[in-house]
Parts: structure tokens; sequence; C-alpha cells
């Protein structure tokens, strides 16, 4: 078979010396534009990937993802010029290929030589543009992961007693669930969950609703001197909660199951002397009329 360029006219021959300087000068760049080993760009990878992983509290979480954030934009910095480096050099190598093609050079194998080196440039590139793409990935998931539990850490805003204040989401949850054992009428389970609760944040915004729930529901399951015990230490350490008057009442109703008429009857009297206004003195003078006379 005819090669094509055989047809075509022979360029004027280069001199030996003239041409070993080319050539040369041709190898000695490319010599320069030899990219670094896959290897070493893998490790480089790895090594700012792999710190990532570790596990943080709160505080060290907060940092670390904002640490790696920075990590992975000059990574990706970095990697965008190697691409455009390496980028360039193919279009320095396409144009001198260009130039051999047009100029019918035959020098010792150089022509192979260069398509394998463009060759290799693009196979470089893919696998930078691959491992960028991997690694965004990675730190994609790992954002994810990082800020769900940032955000189990940070606290919630809630209204408690009309206030709006800023309780810890583990603490919100606590307080939830026990709620929810108390409104499905599951009075025992309330218990354990409101009495769990307050044992663990005595001082949350929400211990002093907790104590009196807490004290309704041992009254629900007819442990009169609990439920007494309950409502008076949310009186004790709560004396200005919007639900003092409630737990006094509360407590009557524990003295009269327990035929306690004596201290029901000062308890009562206490709700409508301190609490003149309230709709448990209401309810607490209906109930002296009911207990008869001292």
């Amino acid at each position: 078979m005819v090669d094509a360029r055989s047809t075509l006219p022979s360029p004027p021959p280069l001199s030996r010396k003239r041409e070993r300087g080319v050539f040369g000068r041709l190898h000695g760049g490319l010599r320069a534009l030899r990219p670094l080993p896959r290897l070493s760009l893998l490790v480089l990878l790895m090594s700012l990937a792999a710190p990532s992983q570790a596990l943080f509290g709160d505080e060290e979480a907060r940092k670390a993802i904002v640490d790696l954030r920075d990590q992975v934009a000059q990574l990706q910095k970095d990697h965008a010029a190697r691409i455009d480096e390496l980028s360039q050099r193919m279009d320095r190598i396409d144009t001198i290929l260009q130039a051999i093609q047009r100029g019918q050079l035959e020098a010792g194998g150089q022509f192979d030589q260069l398509h394998q080196e463009l060759a290799k440039l693009r196979g470089l590139i893919e696998q930078v543009a691959n491992d960028v793409a991997t690694l965004q990935k990675r730190n994609r998931d790992l954002y994810s992961d990082l800020d769900a539990r940032i955000k189990k850490l940070e606290p919630t805003s809630v209204t408690v007693e009309g206030k709006s204040v800023q309780v810890e989401r583990d603490e919100q949850a606590a307080y939830e669930s026990a709620m929810a054992s108390f409104k499905a009428n599951d009075f025992r389970t309330a218990v354990g969950a409101l009495s769990a609760f307050l044992a663990r944040y005595p001082q949350s915004p929400h211990a002093s609703a907790a104590q009196f729930w807490l004290g309704s529901s041992y009254y629900a399951i007819k442990d009169y001197r609990s439920a007494i015990a309950a409502q008076q230490a949310l009186i004790d350490h709560f004396p200005d909660s919007p639900r003092a008057a409630d737990a006094l009442l509360n407590i009557a109703a524990s003295q009269i199951e327990l035929n306690d008429k004596k201290s029901a009857r000062a308890t009562l009297s206490k709700i409508v002397t301190d609490f003149p206004d309230s709709d448990a003195a209401k309810l607490a003078k209906e109930r002296l009329s009911s207990l008869g006379p001292k």
C-alpha cells in the first residue's frame, strides 16, 4: 500500500545538526512537561480527604466542616489549574504535531513518541477529572452527614409559657416523648419519662411544666402521696409558675382521696386567698362547700 505522505512533495532536508537542535529542544520541552505520577496525585487527594472522616464533638464538628470546605475549595482550585496546565501542554503538542504533519518530518520515531505523550496527557487529564469528581461526591456526602449531626447539637427555638426560648434538641425530644405518653393516657410510662426528664434537665425551660404533669400522672394512677409530693415540688421550686394554683388544686384533690379533709380545706383556702381571680379559685370554693363545715 502506498503511504499518502509519500505523494506529497518533500520539504527541504534539514541539516543533521539543525535536526538534532530542533528535536533536542522538543524532547527537552516534553520532559519538562512530564506530569506527576498518578500515585502521587492520589496520595495528595487521600491525605486531604482522610482527616475529614473522624468523628467530632460539638465545637470540633463545627470547626471541622469549615476547615474541610476550605481544603476542598483549595484542592479544586489546584486541580483546575493542573487541568488548565495539561490542556495547554496538549495544545502545544497538537501544534507541534500539525507542524510535523504539514512538514512531512520523519526523524526516527519522533512522530509516534509525540502521539504517545499526547495520549498520556489526555489519560492523565481524565484521571484528574475523575478523582476530582469522586472527591466532590465523597465530601458532599460527608457535608450532609456533618450538617445533620450539627443540627442535632444546635438548640431549637420553642415557646414556653408565652416566651420564646432556646432548647437543646435532645432535651426537646425527651420532653415531647414524655408528653406523648401522658396524652395517650399511658400515665405509668409518663411517670417514668417525666421523672427521667427532670433528673436529666433540672434547669430546662420545660421543668415546671414537667413537674406539674408528673404530679398529674401520679394522681391518674392513684398514687396520691406521690402526686402531693410532685405538686409541692412545683410550688417550692417554681412559685411563679402559672400552674401553681392548679398544682394546689391537685394537692387538695389528692388529700381528699386520702381522706385528709383538714389538709384539703387548708389547701383549698390557700388557693382562694393567693389566687382569687383564677379558675382554680372558683373550683376551690365549690369544693370547700362540698366538704361541709369543719
